[in-house]
């Protein structure tokens, strides 16, 4: 197989500022399934030019992350039943011009947080932030019969005052954990910290299987 040629189809990620992780782990499994298809990351500054990218160049599916999460649903033409209930996607799939829209934080989040089912009925839950990544993951968590509590920039400072529960950060700020009690679970999406990283692994193994049918091989 050519690894690149006229046939390869392409897929990418959409951002403020890109990142590499998407492309490591989406080219590694494209490369061990043996499948022609390649994976980019880009830094856009409007998403709706980057949609117009999308068409233009036959993109067959993309991802989408901060800050455009929420934005995005302006510019498909349909959406799973999730999304329109967490009012975000991270997820695009295009059929021929036809763009579905889907949500696979809130699956890798749902996954995750059944490890911690145990928890989850016996301390209090807070999300940080309040952007599209937290909509999936309160939906998650509400999904288990539990209600969050979110603190954003209005109520930061009461952040210092939780103990004993699990503090799920869903915001790019790093190292939130030095600024909390060390008595609580906390759960870090920055792809940087060990939890992150394993969301990211859950995430990216459902947007494989949107992009390729196949399950993600790591």
């Amino acid at each position: 197989m050519s690894w690149v040629n006229k046939d390869t189809e392409i897929y990418c990620s959409f951002a403020k500022n890109a990142g590499n992780t998407g492309c490591q782990m989406m080219n590694s499994a494209f490369y061990y399934h043996k499948l022609n298809k390649i994976y980019k990351s880009f830094s856009v500054e409007n998403i709706e030019e980057a949609i117009q990218a999308v068409k233009t160049l036959n993109i067959k599916g993309f991802a989408i992350t901060m800050p455009y999460k929420k934005e995005v649903l302006e510019f498909v033409d349909d959406m799973e039943e999730e999304v329109r209930n967490i009012g975000a996607a991270n997820t695009v799939i295009n059929d021929d011009g036809y763009l579905r829209a889907y949500n696979t934080d809130f699956l890798a989040a749902k996954k995750y947080l059944k490890r911690h089912k145990d928890l989850l009925y016996t301390k209090d839950f807070y999300i940080l932030g309040d952007g599209g990544y937290a909509a999936a993951v309160k939906t998650a968590i509400l999904s288990y019969g539990v209600t969050p509590t979110t603190i954003n920039r209005d109520n930061w400072t009461q952040l210092l005052e939780i103990k004993d529960s699990i503090v799920y950060n869903c915001t790019p700020v790093e190292d939130i954990k030095k600024q909390i009690n060390n008595n609580n679970t906390f759960i870090d999406c920055i792809v940087t910290t060990k939890s992150g990283h394993e969301l990211a692994k859950l995430q990216a193994s459902h947007q494989y299987k949107l992009y390729t049918q196949l399950e993600f091989p790591f």
